[in-house]
């Protein structure tokens, strides 16, 4: 398995700074050998047929009618075995659905790299009749036949990749018309590898970015995406702003002018309104503080990322709920999720349901703003004390250099998550709920904030420990993880019903 190019390392020593043109030939030139389907990639062409497409069909320009607009657009996940049932799919999701942004997800076997077992996935499931594999391959496939699917919806569409490792499924779906490739160095990282390094995952990504720079310079202006986080647990604001700030960092430096910022919802009203304005705010302040005043990034709040329960009604709450937060947060648009979640691959009839769900919450909640909320600016102050410092000893650590700071600061403990399943984080930081329903840090481990935040973190923390009876301890983290997830019987029984 191919972490990173061995030419990349060779060629130059780990920095922020964009990949020299030259370096960059080379590097795509190795990396289009590595899957036949890679000789398609022609760019010209690609730019030509980039340039053709109606405005509707580029994300950055409906993203950004979309923030001017105050509307908060809909886009689900899905992804299915073979070029007929991913089309299939997206035309239900299109049409059934009214999804604003159109998704191919990729299968496991190509996050991975590993082809020729995609391949056998394939013609399983044209054998079965039904998709054998948990996404789209776009790699077997290629360029020429992905864009049958760009052809096939009159939206704009986006490639959610879910790997730390998307050189070539970026030049495949770039080169097929995809507008949108979501994805980063940090955050798949560290939610879903356990050896890759932070730098190889950084090096990664770079190379998409720089691609996406290429395009830029010949006139297509393209979107990228920083995915929050998919560890399946809670992550408390800051650390999610955190990596949505460097990841836009890295990107900014390579050329990126349009990078969305994902924010997994933490289910509080005001907590989720204030991660999604601050996000916005902190992000372009730091993008400034480096020179990048041109560079666009509208929020993408996500549905639930921690564990669903088994009642369909409850998920139908969560999905109802989740669509109200990005809503009155300003979110430019939501990530959605279906009643199948805690099961499995849904139907593209029940994610479709899960849009509509989605889309109507949106349509009731559309005019709310909490902004004024007294609650609101303490939280506002609070998490951005948290991710200024966080943010300015990383890039001490890296006197000045985001690439080199984040990955001193992953060894240090500065930057943290939590439960991650990387050995290149500490994973010493753990959140749990206060009694209000803040996600606030139980034990930050050594990331560096001051004695002032910690104890606000700790007080709130005690009262939900007196509040419910019980010890001040990782008790409280680990029963917020599974909370969602309880039966309603459990997290809301009759306090009248009769015990005899």
């Amino acid at each position: 398995m191919s972490y990173a190019s061995p030419l990349d390392k060779e060629m130059r020593p780990l920095s922020a700074g964009q990949i020299p043109a030259d370096l960059f030939a080379r590097l795509r030139a190795e990396n289009l050998g590595r899957w036949p389907t890679g000789a398609e990639v022609d760019l010209d062409e690609a730019v030509d047929y980039h340039l053709s497409l109606p405005d509707h069909k580029r994300l950055p320009w409906v993203l950004r009618q979309a923030e001017a607009s105050n509307r908060c657009l809909t886009q689900p996940r899905g992804g299915f075995g073979t070029l007929q049932q991913q089309m299939d799919l997206m035309k239900i999701l299109d049409a059934e659905g009214l999804a604003d942004v159109v998704p191919t997800t990729t299968d496991s076997y190509t996050r991975n790299e590993r082809w020729s077992q995609a391949q056998t996935g394939i013609e399983e499931s044209e054998k079965a009749g039904r998709s054998m594999l948990n996404g789209y391959p776009m790699v077997n496939y290629g360029p020429r036949h992905t864009r049958k699917l760009i052809e096939a919806i009159d939206k704009p569409c986006i490639v959610l990749s879910g790997t730390a490792m998307p050189r070539l499924t970026g030049e495949v779906g770039y080169a097929a018309g995809y507008t949108g490739y979501l994805g980063s160095g940090l955050a798949y990282v560290t939610s879903y590898t356990k050896d890759m390094s932070i730098e190889d995952g950084i090096r990664n990504y770079q190379y998409l970015d720089r691609l996406v720079a290429l395009y830029q310079e010949r006139g297509v202006e393209l979107h990228r995406r920083q995915p929050g986080f998919l560890t399946g647990t809670n992550v408390p604001p800051c650390i999610a702003i955190v990596t949505c700030v460097i990841d836009a960092l890295l990107a900014a430096h390579q050329g990126v002018k349009s990078y969305g910022l994902e924010m997994g919802q933490t289910l509080h009203l005001i907590q989720d309104a204030v991660a999604i304005r601050a996000c916005r705010e902190l992000a372009q302040e730091y993008l400034r503080r480096d020179g990048f005043s041109d560079v666009s990034t509208p929020i993408i709040s996500l549905h639930w990322m921690g564990a669903w329960p088994h009642d369909e009604a409850q998920c139908a709450a969560l999905i109802s709920y989740g669509g109200t937060l990005a809503a009155i947060g300003g979110a430019a648009s939501v990530t959605t999720k279906s009643v199948h979640e805690p099961y499995g691959i849904p139907t593209p009839e029940i994610n479709a349901a899960g849009l509509r769900m989605t889309r109507m919450a949106i349509y009731m909640a559309r005019h709310i703003r909490l902004d004024e909320h007294p609650e609101f600016s303490f939280e506002l102050d609070l998490i951005k004390r948290e991710v200024r410092q966080i943010l300015d000893k990383t890039l001490e650590l890296g006197d000045g250099d985001i690439a080199l700071g984040t990955v001193r600061a992953c060894e240090a403990g500065v930057v943290d998550i939590p439960w991650s399943p990387s050995r290149h984080v500490k994973s010493r930081v753990m959140p749990a709920r206060d009694a209000d329903g803040y996600l606030r840090i139980l034990d930050a481990g050594d990331m560096p904030f001051d004695s002032a935040v910690l104890e606000i973190h700790a007080e709130k923390l005690r009262q939900r420990a007196d509040s419910e009876g019980v010890p001040f301890d990782r008790d409280l983290a680990v029963s917020s993880v599974y909370e969602m997830s309880e039966p309603l019987s459990i997290l809301m029984p009759s306090p009248w019903r009769s015990r005899s």
